[in-house]
């Protein structure tokens, strides 16, 4: 592997980048919502709640076109079409449209996820939400930000200060699921759904959510928010581990105040493959 420092690799430009394609991947995507009932609606495998569509896979050919001309030596994983050279140094880790449910059923949680991990590490993050003229971005080192605010994580200490982020799916949804949910209650926490991972982790780095916590997420929905969490201050597990880019893992992000409260709630699962 190259010793080159990040400045060598011209991070600066595949940051700017990173914003450019997610806001114009946002606009196109804007025009598909607008005309949703149009679009053929199909399910991935048997889950009938995994929803994919025409606007999913147009808009990840497109993000994918536009970074890999502009560095064709990168390696690409989307959601929609798959890896190419993932020991690339720098590799795009993409979700089109994170919030696909959403998105055809005409609620306004979704977003374009774009991150890019440096020799394995989430470095470079934009996700952009049109609903709401948000571009939630940062790059390691330098901050996070949405538009040209700076991001924080809350400074709460304990879970009854604010709303906990939290998602699952079927058969996690019993199993850990719903322990969590009793914890949390308990606790006089309290708790919100929207579909879209990847906006759930940029409103914890805004300090709008204390936390989020998901019982497995796929890499293409964080790779982008980890960066920003990690700027505005935030903690999150190893979701990396093991097979975690390709086949996911347990994901929590937190401010620190709440963190460990959390991570005791969920338990052993949480650092489980």
């Amino acid at each position: 592997m190259s010793s080159a420092l990040p400045h060598d690799l011209n991070i600066e430009a595949r940051y700017v980048l990173a914003k450019q394609v997610a806001q114009e991947a946002a606009r196109r995507g804007m025009a598909y919502y607008q005309n949703r009932e149009e679009l053929n609606i199909e399910h991935k495998g048997d889950d009938r709640q995994d929803l994919v569509s025409i606007a999913d896979r147009a808009l990840e050919d497109y993000i994918r076109a536009e970074l890999l001309a502009a560095f064709p030596e990168d390696g690409f994983l989307g959601e929609e079409s798959g890896s190419a050279d993932l020991s690339a140094r720098c590799l795009w880790v993409v979700d089109p449209i994170d919030g696909t449910a959403c998105f055809v059923n005409g609620l306004h949680n979704w977003c374009v996820s774009i991150g890019m991990l440096l020799d394995g590490t989430p470095h470079i993050g934009a996700i952009a939400d049109p609903n709401h003229n948000e571009l939630f971005h940062g790059v390691r080192g330098q901050g996070a930000f949405v538009n040209e605010r700076p991001l924080r994580v809350s400074k709460a200490s304990h879970v009854r200060e604010g709303l906990m982020g939290v998602g699952t799916f079927y058969p996690r949804g019993t199993e850990y699921f719903l322990p969590f949910l009793t914890s949390l209650l308990g606790e006089g926490g309290m708790f919100l759904r929207n579909g879209s991972g990847a906006l759930m982790t940029a409103y914890v780095a805004a300090g709008r959510l204390l936390g989020y916590y998901e019982t497995l997420l796929k890499s293409w929905d964080c790779a982008a928010g980890l960066v920003l969490v990690a700027e505005a201050g935030g903690r999150s597990n190893d979701f990396l581990r093991g097979e975690g880019l390709l086949h996911g893992n347990p994901y929590l992000v937190a401010c620190p105040g709440v963190y460990e409260q959390v991570a005791e709630m969920i338990g052993p699962m949480l650092n489980s493959d």
